[in-house]
């Protein structure tokens, strides 16, 4: 008998962590965006039939793990081993969370745990989304409600509430799917319950998206995109730099004057106060193209900002006088491939992959940069460099700052031919659709892309397959968005309904446990509230 409960142990651990993995299927590339709204059934079917609250931590972490795995298995070539440990230390985040599945979902349902569910389960997801969008834990990547990246709803839904809001919603959808399975038919309440609640809240979330503000579109600006491509080998600085400045004049030749010309992250690999004669270069192709150039320097400086030497990766805007003074330094670095976190510690994960050898310096703040020639002098652009692109705040930010336009400059050269390219640049069309305001989002290598204000891409993308260039008509906007105006309001609706739910658990603890409490004695078929039983 021990043995068959060993077995059924085991293999519902297995089911847990393969149950973890299935959401991953509705990110890029497979994209099945409209897998997101019940991946999460077959895990939460799992949880509520828990035989202990130790199980469901349990099996919450699992799923954890096979969750994050899942989502980052790109980074095996560059972390090994070390990606399962952070797996598991990261997967420890869900194991609460299995545990409140259990709570308010598991057992003899009801409608009024039904409904319960329905708010507590997807709130208590959306703070693990909260506390693991940390930088320091890696990052807001594969937020669940990143999935829904070209739906044209779900981007109206993250201009009230950001991709927070989004996610709440596919939870909630998971949830009443698991709650109309595992309900037999016969209890029609616990159905209703189930689906009026779902009805009535997208129902609600549908109305503000429709009256709710969004960006007025109008004007627009021209952006040349350049992506040199894989550039391997010795002299692979140089030579890229090389190729950036072959394709840009090849474009120029071929089409009028851009208002802005765009190079991906790490384009120039040397600072440009030490290198006159590259600054000259990129001062000579602002001149040619009539417009200043975007690019970004991967190298070892002295930040302006803090003042001390080390490696810096900074958007720098170059005019055709050449420098123009505006700089931002990268603020969020990627944790491991930039910087290794508690390096004294873990700093072991450098001789099992690709960790950073030395740690990059951060930038203090964010910067809006104007353009100051050509024929859109005078807009202004908000930079962000690589992985800060997962940020839902600093976009807002840069907006509330009064950026016209945010520019995404990334590499995702390690990763090509794996998800993280696709990934990676749709998280562009989440910033635009919760800003109001276009996003391009350039790279070396692909995929480079470009969203207007409203999320919706415009013209086709340069893939992992291109070495060349494009040019965007890029629509302009004014006005705010919800999200602009009040940030990660759904987070704290979240924690908000969960604190209520523990205060109110609190609260029924204390009354079953003060003195005098009697319990109801259960009825039976010989006693009843006129005739005890003898």
């Amino acid at each position: 008998m021990r043995r068959s409960g060993n077995r059924t142990a085991w293999a519902r651990a297995a089911a847990a962590v393969a149950a973890g993995a299935l959401p991953a299927l509705a990110f890029p590339e497979p994209s099945l965006w409209w897998f997101a709204f019940v991946a999460l059934v077959p895990w939460l079917l799992l949880l509520r039939t828990a035989g202990s609250a130790r199980r469901a931590l349990a099996e919450g972490w699992l799923g954890g793990i096979g969750f994050m795995v899942a989502v980052h298995h790109w980074l095996f070539p560059s972390l090994h081993v070390f990606l399962l440990v952070l797996a598991a230390l990261l997967g420890l985040l869900w194991a609460p969370w299995g545990w409140l599945v259990r709570s308010v979902a598991g057992g003899p349902p009801t409608a009024p745990r039904a409904l319960a569910a329905l708010v507590l389960v997807p709130s208590g997801w959306l703070a693990i989304e909260l506390v693991r969008s940390w930088q320091g834990l890696g990052g807001p990547w594969g937020l669940l409600g990143a999935s829904q990246w070209q739906v044209g709803p779900a981007l109206r839904i993250a201009s009230v509430g950001g991709v927070w809001l989004v996610s709440l919603l596919v939870v909630a959808v998971n949830t009443a799917v698991a709650l109309l399975v595992a309900v037999p038919r016969v209890r029609v309440p616990v159905v209703a319950a189930a689906v009026a609640g779902a009805v009535a809240g997208a129902a609600a979330v549908a109305a503000v998206s429709a009256w709710a503000p969004g960006p007025r579109v109008g004007g627009g600006l021209r952006v040349l995109v350049v992506q040199p491509g894989v550039v391997g080998g010795p002299d692979s600085v140089e030579r890229r730099f090389d190729r950036g400045e072959r394709l840009t004049l090849g474009a120029l030749e071929h089409d009028a004057a851009p208002g802005l010309v765009v190079w991906g992250e790490s384009s120039v690999g040397a600072d440009l106060r030490d290198r006159p004669d590259l600054a000259e270069r990129l001062a000579t192709l602002a001149r040619r193209a009539g417009a200043p150039l975007l690019v970004n320097v991967d190298a070892r400086s002295a930040g302006p900002a803090s003042g001390s030497a080390g490696i810096h990766k900074s958007a720098v805007l170059v005019g055709p006088d050449g420098q123009t003074g505006d700089r931002y330094d990268k603020m969020r670095l990627v944790p491991f491939g930039e910087y290794v976190p508690a390096r004294s510690l873990l700093g072991w994960a450098t001789s099992v992959g690709r960790a950073a050898g030395e740690d990059r310096l951060r930038g203090d703040s964010p910067v809006v940069m104007t353009l100051p020639d050509g024929p859109d002098a005078g807009a202004r652009i908000g930079p962000l460099v690589c992985f800060e692109s997962a940020f839902p705040d600093m976009s807002r930010r840069l907006v509330r700052d009064g950026a016209d336009l945010l520019v995404a400059q990334s590499a995702t050269s390690s990763f090509q031919g794996s998800w993280a390219p696709e990934q990676h640049a749709s998280l562009a069309a989440l910033r635009a659709a919760e800003s109001g305001r276009p996003v391009v989002h350039a790279t070396l290598t692909g995929v480079s892309a470009v969203f207007g204000p409203t999320g919706l891409p415009v013209g086709a993308p340069l893939g992992t397959d291109t070495v060349g260039t494009a040019v965007y008509e890029v629509p302009g906007a004014t006005g705010t968005t919800l999200f602009v105006r009040f940030g990660e309001w759904p987070v704290w609706g979240a924690l908000a309904a969960l604190a209520v739910a523990a205060v109110a658990s609190a609260a029924q603890v204390r009354r079953r446990s003060a003195p005098g409490h009697a319990a109801r004695r259960p009825r039976t078929a010989r006693a009843s509230a006129g005739r005890p039983a003898r």
